[in-house]
């Protein structure tokens, strides 16, 4: 693969080792931004929304992509619990689904007993979109990954996993934690599509 040459002539092209301490400190200190987690995350991020948008359209964000499926799975939630299982704050949850509901992709219904909260709904537009981008996940999911070998493929997801779900915790807004638990166990694989 012409990426891979690509990728591993740049991991080449470090500078020279030194053996004098105060050189190999230096390295340290002026080590390649490129290189940090936190960089390469930020830029997976930036190329997963890109690889989304390209292979899924343009009708819904990955978040409102997010939003639908999880309405599709568990119809009539309020607004709080849909924030949970996404990994949202509540109020982007909210402002999500006024969004939604304007484009008329969702319903937010004010039960009787309490005024306090919304229940969501998908729409029979949302469930048709929704419908619509369903086939596209595991194009995405190929595309995604296609740059790794199968191994490397199982790798990455298993390590993907375990940094997401270890770090869950440091998110602004974490995923419910017992959602990911009875899903680990019936997780679709966006690469085989099973």
């Amino acid at each position: 693969m012409p990426e891979e040459k690509v990728w591993q002539k740049r991991m080449d092209r470090r500078s020279p080792k030194s053996s004098d301490s105060r050189s190999k400190r230096d390295d340290e200190l002026f080590a390649d931004v490129y290189d940090e987690p936190g960089h390469l995350i930020r830029r997976a991020q930036q190329i997963a929304v890109s690889m989304f948008y390209s292979t899924m359209g343009h009708d819904v964000t990955p978040v409102q992509y997010c939003v639908l499926r999880i309405l599709r799975d568990h119809p009539g939630i309020d607004q709080v619990t849909l924030a949970r299982l996404c990994a949202l704050d509540t109020s982007t949850a909210a402002n999500l689904a006024v969004r939604l509901e304007g484009r008329g992709l969702l319903h937010r219904m004010v039960p009787m007993k309490s005024k306090r909260f919304r229940l969501l709904q998908l729409t029979p537009k949302g469930a048709a979109l929704l419908n619509k981008l369903l086939p596209s996940r595991y194009a995405l999911g190929r595309r995604l990954l296609q740059a790794l070998n199968k191994e490397e493929q199982k790798i990455f997801l298993r390590l993907l996993k375990k940094f997401v779900h270890l770090n869950n915790e440091e998110s602004r807004a974490p995923l419910e934690r017992e959602f990911t638990r009875s899903r680990n166990s019936n997780s679709d694989s966006p690469a085989t599509g099973r």
